[in-house]
């Protein structure tokens, strides 16, 4: 998927001296975004989707693409990596150019009301709206501050898990006390293919911000010498040789202790970054776009936003959540995209429109 993605890219950049006009741009790429081309394709309104990364999927699959998830409807489970597959196959029908590994840039509102919006490749558009999806914005890791660990970046140090077999049969020093930091440690102290070496478990204190029957089988693994569970804060790290041969740790009693490893993961969460879009003069609160729960329109009429980077009251960033927004501000950008046209509300099950629009036959009902 992601050859035939990066091909439709370099196509339609070839194919266009001037900008490319189009009724719809999405920013993000994650299963929100995706979902947002599935609703304006069902408004038979064909869209241009840009990410920073250079594959679809967004956090999901980025920051897990292997683990669980277990609260998208009717899916009893699947995987990042999975959902965003299976979007991507749903959205097949409606013929949604990528542009990947590009960064929006600017948007200019022009005279007749569209936007200009150019990217970080010079990808350069002329739209009626904008859907912005960027789910926390350009996310990036939150980082332990050490002073000198960064050179290790990449090589020992790791702030995501793209292939968890590069990590089979190490020595791991995981630091961190959230959901990503424990799910790792027990996929790799477990008796899977990626089981580790060694496990280590660091965390600044013995509370936790995961989900309790993690919490549990985490203890239950110390107590059987599976792995370790160490309370303090990483201080400093020893170098042998030009690599990263252990950590610091001190502890709450003020004593430093080293701690051997092969490889270091760190999870702190993300730091929202809005980038770029933070010079847009939308409203924002909290590094969050404000939106209207109406049609999902930011404070400039002509640009939405869905997923976890809006807010409003009674916000929830859930996926689901993401879902639904993307069927309201579809519906909430029809006005600008097609004034003269009335919309009504058809189902897919029932709409022969709508079973054109997808290709597929209209059942008959006895």
């Amino acid at each position: 998927m992601e050859l035939k993605l990066n091909q439709q890219v370099l196509e339609t950049a070839a194919a266009h001296d001037g900008p490319i006009e189009t009724d719809a741009v999405i920013v993000g790429a994650g299963p929100v975004g995706l979902f947002q081309v599935f609703e304006l394709g069902l408004l038979e309104i064909k869209a241009h989707v840009i990410d920073s990364l250079a594959y679809p999927g967004g956090q999901p699959v980025e920051l897990y693409p292997d683990k669980p998830i277990y609260d998208i409807p009717a899916i009893p489970v699947c995987t990042g990596q999975e959902l965003t597959d299976s979007l991507l196959k749903q959205i097949e029908p409606f013929g949604a150019t990528f542009h990947l590994g590009q960064e929006v840039v600017k948007v200019e509102k022009q005279d007749d009301g569209r936007f200009f919006v150019e990217t970080s490749k010079g990808t350069r558009l002329l739209t009626k709206t904008i859907f912005i999806a960027a789910g926390v914005g350009a996310f990036q890791p939150r980082t332990l501050k050490v002073d000198g660990l960064e050179q290790f970046d990449g090589s020992q140090l790791f702030y995501r898990v793209k292939n968890p077999a590069d990590f089979a049969g190490k020595n791991l020093v995981i630091v961190g006390g959230g959901d990503s930091a424990l799910d790792w440690a027990l996929n790799f102290a477990g008796d899977g293919a990626n089981k580790a070496e060694s496990v280590i478990l660091i965390h600044r204190r013995d509370g936790f911000k995961a989900a309790p029957a993690s919490v549990a089988k985490m203890k239950e693994l110390c107590d059987a010498y599976e792995m370790q569970f160490i309370v303090g804060q990483v201080t400093g790290f020893e170098e042998k040789d030009g690599r990263l041969a252990g950590v610091k740790v001190t502890g709450s009693d003020g004593v430093t202790r080293v701690v051997p490893l092969d490889v270091l993961l760190v999870f702190f969460g993300l730091s929202p970054k809005l980038g770029p879009i933070a010079e847009w003069g939308l409203e924002i609160e909290r590094k969050q776009l404000v939106v209207d729960t109406e049609k999902f329109s930011t404070s400039i009429p002509g640009i939405f936003a869905v997923g976890d980077i809006n807010t409003y009251p009674g916000k929830k960033k859930l996926i689901l959540s993401g879902f639904h927004e993307c069927a309201l501000a579809a519906f909430g950008a029809m006005p600008i995209i097609s004034p003269e046209k009335k919309v009504f509300l058809q189902y897919t099950t029932t709409s022969p429109k709508l079973h054109k629009v997808l290709g597929v036959e209209s059942p008959v009902f006895d």
